[in-house]
């Protein structure tokens, strides 16, 4: 018989707020919640170690809560919670009536799994979720080789990065290191590195050759990418502008640019 939980004083409902609320504690405890059928779906999916899953019979049925668990051999325990208890700690204003406290996965450069003509993106310092998630979307509709995040501002594990990529920070392979890190990894490797920048010396993103070992870079849309980018980039490229702003949306430049390179590699 699965356990149940009526109160929100419950010790590990306290946690999951704290989870929910506070990077320093996700990454302290290694710990983060996901909050979603289909987001817990494509972890299990992509092999998250998930160790609890709390859902409330007045929103969800067993049978789909039964359906998700069948996806994995994890034993994974099971939690019906009240309707007051899963308002408290829902991150979301729509409701879906199940979350599941989930394990870190390991974010590092060196354990990147990588095809012999890769096509990267990497994103400098981003800092506002509703952006990284359109990226990590527009990367799995791509297919990229992986998504790197230079400098990161925040933890992947965010719940807005995981409700805005609705559950892509899963389906993409993600790793993190420092500029100085990722760019020498880059050079080790032979991929070529094509910057996206406001710069004298950028040229039009689509007279560029993607059909070899590829990283596109974007910055954040105030301050762009650092000196470190701009003077090791292949080349530095530029989406042209017709109207009066001289820029678009960090998400919005990263999707052009890449499914120009996707279009590239289909003619070869």
């Amino acid at each position: 018989m699965n356990k149940q939980i009526t109160s929100i004083q419950n010790p590990l409902i306290k946690e999951i707020i704290q989870l929910q609320e506070k990077s320093r504690n996700r990454k302290k405890k290694g710990l983060f919640i996901i909050e979603g059928y289909r987001e817990i779906t494509l972890a299990l999916k992509s092999d998250y170690q998930i160790d609890t899953i709390l859902f409330c019979e007045d929103i969800i049925s067993n049978d789909i809560v039964s359906n998700i668990v069948n996806l994995t051999v994890q034993k994974i325990e099971i939690i019906i919670i009240s309707k007051e208890v899963y308002q408290k700690i829902a991150h979301r204003k729509t409701t879906e009536g199940i979350l599941a406290l989930a394990s870190f996965k390991k974010l590092v450069l060196n354990d990147l799994i990588i095809s012999k003509n890769p096509l990267f993106l990497i994103a400098e310092a981003p800092e506002k979720p509703g952006n990284l998630g359109a990226i990590l979307r527009t990367a799995d509709a791509a297919n990229l080789d992986a998504v790197i995040i230079a400098n990161p501002k925040t933890d992947l594990y965010n719940p807005n990065i995981i409700r805005s990529s609705v559950g892509c920070v899963f389906t993409n392979q993600i790793v993190t290191g420092t500029t100085e890190e990722i760019i020498d990894y880059l050079k080790q490797n032979k991929i070529n590195i094509y910057a996206a920048a406001l710069k004298e010396d950028s040229i039009n993103y689509t007279t560029i050759d993607y059909s070899k070992p590829s990283a596109i870079v974007v910055g954040t849309e105030a301050t762009g990418l650092s000196t470190g980018w701009l003077q090791n980039a292949t080349r530095n490229i530029i989406i042209p502008m017709e109207g009066e702003i001289d820029s678009l949306n960090v998400s919005v430049s990263a999707a052009i640019i890449i499914f120009e390179a996707k279009r590239q590699r289909k003619l070869i």
